[in-house]
């Protein structure tokens, strides 16, 4: 197995794509949150890495093509924004004052959790950008002097959670306001989340593709303001 990943160049692709296509079918079969896509493939990828004894590096040399495709995805979520311009125009001031909210309220959740844990200042930074998407979140986490392959770890670990929970969340608080529901789950667990909100309905997605962009603008701004609290 280790032999094959180290001559094929698409060796890394090939397991993502089967670990996420097996994630997909339990999904589908169970109908359980639990057994979210992506949690399965990462589970799975890392199950039959550990078994091969094969290493990131080797893993990662047939698996990286699939980032590139991580930009023209977010981007793309830019379509369902775009089909409901009216409403975003007619809710404007409701809608960035959401987001703010939801960005401050992350970014005050990992100071005070932080300081509970005794962090030090690079573990705390690291978690700073964890609710926005990853190709921001690493910009972010190196330039504060965070370990950039955590912040990966958690950006991902916050967005399955998010994909998990938002729709049981929305009902124990009794939410059912599209707007609202979109706007929490992009401004606290973006791309991620944001594939559950549009399951949820085509408002919902538009509101949390707005979220991935102005949370990731508001936490460049904030996350540097807050990285001296600590």
């Amino acid at each position: 197995m280790k032999e094959f990943f180290e001559t094929s160049a698409f060796a890394g692709v090939t397991i993502s794509l089967m670990a996420y296509m097996a994630g997909v079918y339990l999904k589908k079969k169970l109908k359980l949150g639990l057994f979210n896509p992506l949690l399965v493939s990462i589970i799975a990828t890392i199950v039959v890495l550990a078994v091969a004894h094969v290493d990131y590096d080797t893993y990662n040399e047939g698996a990286k093509y699939l980032s590139w495709l991580l930009t023209p995805a977010t981007v793309c979520l830019a379509i369902p924004l775009y089909e409901q311009f009216e409403l975003l125009k007619s809710n404007f001031k409701a809608v960035f004052s959401g987001i703010l909210a939801g960005v401050i309220t992350s970014l005050v959740t990992v100071l005070a959790l932080s300081s509970v844990m005794g962090l030090s200042h690079e573990e705390y930074v690291t978690l700073l950008p964890k609710s926005i998407t990853t190709a921001i979140g690493m910009g972010v986490s190196e330039e504060l002097g965070g370990y950039v392959t955590i912040t990966v770890a958690v950006i991902i670990i916050t967005g399955v959670l998010g994909n998990i929970f938002a729709e049981i969340i929305c009902k124990i608080f009794k939410i059912h306001e599209p707007v609202a529901k979109g706007l929490a789950i992009g401004s606290a667990s973006h791309a991620i989340g944001t594939a559950k909100a549009m399951e949820m309905g085509e408002i919902e997605g538009a509101m949390s593709s707005l979220s991935i962009a102005v949370s990731g603008i508001l936490t460049v701004i904030l996350a540097s303001v807050f990285a001296n609290f600590l």
